[in-house]
């Protein structure tokens, strides 16, 4: 069995930690550099940095501030936003990210997962899900949540990893930032078709929720943002309540 991973994630907007609620509704939660470094301090496995609006404003996610995380950490680090080509990954491996997380250009381009996974070695890319229902059915949705596409979330997840993908980074957009739980169903229907790590996403809000979801689905690891930037849980206290409860972490 894989080891499970907590990961703080930053949602970047101008340059600051920013947090909503189904993705919609941000506010302010603080200096990236800052919580990076406490959350390093505080045990956590993973950390992922997603600037949010790069997409939509058709720019390129900020390396000065990548270069700047990267180097005030010392635990696996991914970066997403923005990403368009083979070269844009390249330059925020350069810039210090261990891996690159792509969503809308994915889907757009398929080949791009292959590309990528081709330069740099699938471990090196985190395809980014965002799935919501739409007519009883999970669909992907693209350019920061925003637009709805035809895509099964399931076939494309399964199509993701066909084409190179190291992991599958999954977000539940009804349940962002609600601290209601993560979308176990979901979850594990992904986990289940696929031979690659799925890391879950949206809805954390106890600690219980984790164990819940370690318990009862397959995913490796659990991502979190809203629930450790405002202090509704400490990560120690997460971990040592997962190994309590037998769960093995890294």
């Amino acid at each position: 069995m894989l080891k499970k991973r907590i990961i703080p994630c930053l949602d970047i907007k101008g340059g600051r930690t920013v947090k909503g609620i189904n993705f919609k509704g941000l506010r302010d939660a603080g200096d990236p550099v800052v919580l990076a470094q406490q959350y390093v301090q505080q045990g956590a496995d993973e950390l992922v940095f997603l600037d949010i609006s790069a997409t939509i404003e058709q720019r390129k996610t900020l390396l000065d501030l990548v270069s700047r995380i990267a180097g005030a950490i010392d635990i696996p680090f991914t970066v997403g936003g923005g990403i368009n080509t083979v070269e844009d990954a390249v330059n925020l491996v350069r810039s210090g990210a261990d891996k690159v997380s792509i969503n809308t250009a994915a889907v757009v381009r398929p080949a791009l997962i292959t590309e990528i996974a081709n330069q740099l070695g699938s471990q090196c890319v985190t395809v980014a899900i965002d799935t919501k229902p739409v007519d009883g059915e999970e669909r992907v949705f693209i350019r920061g949540g925003s637009m709805p596409t035809p895509l099964s979330t399931l076939q494309w997840a399964q199509q993701a990893a066909t084409c190179g993908a190291g992991e599958i980074l999954l977000t539940a957009i009804s349940r962002d930032g609600t601290g209601e739980g993560f979308d176990l169903e979901t979850t594990n229907a992904i986990c289940r078709a696929i031979p690659i790590p799925v890391i879950a996403s949206g809805g954390a809000g106890r600690k219980e929720d984790f164990l819940t979801l370690f318990r009862e689905t397959e995913a490796t690891g659990a991502l979190a943002a809203s629930i450790f930037h405002f202090g509704s849980l400490l990560l120690p206290d997460l971990k040592t309540y997962l190994k309590t409860n037998n769960i093995p972490l890294r």
